[in-house]
């Protein structure tokens, strides 16, 4: 693809000498990425509303794949499971998708393929359409974010999703006061590896009091190696979204957010215990409320979101016949590890909450095995000796906890 200008130039440039983000395939017989948007249990839950037939192939595209993480993530995610259906990895670099074909060889998975190109190309060129769409951490470097959405939106099948990430401007504080002093340093048309050093050299030097250095949530130029500091301060487009501003790039495309991960950070109620706060924030509406959140937390330094045309009807989180299922949690592990006190802990990138959990919470998280469903798990913890209604009543408040943690979600019906 002709890259669209000098800067679309660059962009091409830094991911062609650096895929992000920095992938070895010899690292997948350790370990699998696990991360979100596009982790199949909330894909069915909060896409599909808990009610997609897990037999139902599920055609998925990755827009902007880069270096495979959310690929290779869903394609082993539905291979482990025996989830019908294919992957497709779309990009237009070169060197990510090599990078990324080898993790997928690593890991012999059959249900991922690769297409070349860009995502603002997808209207009329014969792609899709698709149940769900992944769009992690590239709309936020597009010429027009408003243009890459409304692509995307045009190959989502009826009924399917978006899972996108974007940057958020509070939790990058520091990024781009350095981003202004590289383009000074380091101008975006020199060769990559030589921006790159300088990077380096300035971010040694750089006094205590430059806000990045007091930023703790940012660290992709420590720990990311030369690949994630060219994209965190090099990058030559980078824009970030408060959530009224994400809302309104989501209503420009046709579409609204059906989930903002993890629901429980956008709840400003979680921090403020005031009364009369909390009498001010009952009156905002969901946005409103996301966004207070946001603006008195000062740590979310992205945004993850799940997106759909239509109003996704609930998920059946206390239906008897529902499936609960743990999202990378072992239920008595879990249950095990509760406090006396039934507060479970909660840390979001250095903010603590305190969760309370019903009393009951440990007897039935001990039983959610991914396999049983709701009615059979109430029926044993009943059988323990707890009555009927205080096990109604328990199983309500533990979804509604940890259901907004975006840990408690609904299985796929078989």
């Amino acid at each position: 693809m002709t890259p669209r200008d000098p800067t679309d130039a660059q962009l091409a440039a830094q991911y062609e000498a650096y895929p992000y983000p920095a992938r070895d395939a010899r690292d997948e017989a350790k370990r699998l990425v696990i991360g979100s948007p596009s982790h199949l249990r909330e894909i069915d839950h909060w896409v599909f509303g808990g009610r997609r037939p897990a037999h139902q192939p599920l055609r998925a595209l990755m827009a902007g794949g880069g270096s495979g993480d959310g690929s290779i993530m869903l394609a082993q995610q539905m291979t482990t499971l025996g989830r019908p259906g294919e992957v497709t990895w779309l990009d237009r670099s070169a060197q990510a998708k090599r990078v990324a074909q080898a993790r997928a060889t690593a890991r012999g998975l059959q249900n991922l393929r690769f297409e070349d190109g860009s995502l603002l190309d997808l209207p009329g060129s014969g792609l899709g359409p698709f149940d769900y769409i992944d769009c992690c951490g590239v709309l936020h470097h597009l010429p027009d974010p408003a243009e890459g959405l409304a692509a995307l939106a045009s190959v989502l099948a009826p009924g399917g999703g978006i899972g996108i990430m974007v940057y958020a401007p509070h939790g990058r504080t520091g990024v781009y006061m350095l981003q202004d002093a590289l383009r000074l340093l380091a101008p975006p048309d020199e060769p990559p590896a030589a921006r790159v050093e300088l990077a380096k050299r300035l971010w040694k030097q750089t006094p205590e009091t430059a806000w990045l250095r007091k930023n703790p949530w940012i660290d992709d130029h420590i720990k990311g190696g030369d690949a994630g500091l060219y994209d965190l301060l090099l990058n030559p487009r980078d824009r970030a979204f408060t959530v009224p501003q994400l809302a309104a790039l989501v209503a420009g495309a046709g579409l609204r957010i059906a989930c903002l991960v993890e629901p429980l950070r956008y709840d400003p109620d979680s921090y403020l215990a005031d009364p009369k706060l909390r009498a001010r924030t009952a009156g905002l509406d969901p946005i409103a409320r996301a966004a207070l959140a946001e603006a008195i937390c000062g740590n979310m330094g992205i945004h993850i979101a799940y997106l759909t045309r239509e109003p996704v009807a609930p998920a059946p989180s206390e239906e008897e016949t529902a499936v609960p299922v743990l999202r990378e949690l072992d239920g008595p592990a879990l249950a095990r590890s509760l406090r006396p006190d039934g507060i479970l802990p909660v840390s979001f990138d250095g903010l603590r909450v305190a969760v309370p959990l019903p009393r009951l919470a440990a007897a039935l998280l001990a039983r959610i095995d991914g396999v049983t469903p709701w009615g059979a798990i109430l029926d044993a913890v009943v059988a323990g000796g707890a009555s009927r209604d205080q096990a109604l009543r328990d199983r309500a408040a533990l979804v509604h906890a940890m259901e907004r943690m975006n840990r408690l979600l609904v299985a796929a019906p078989a």
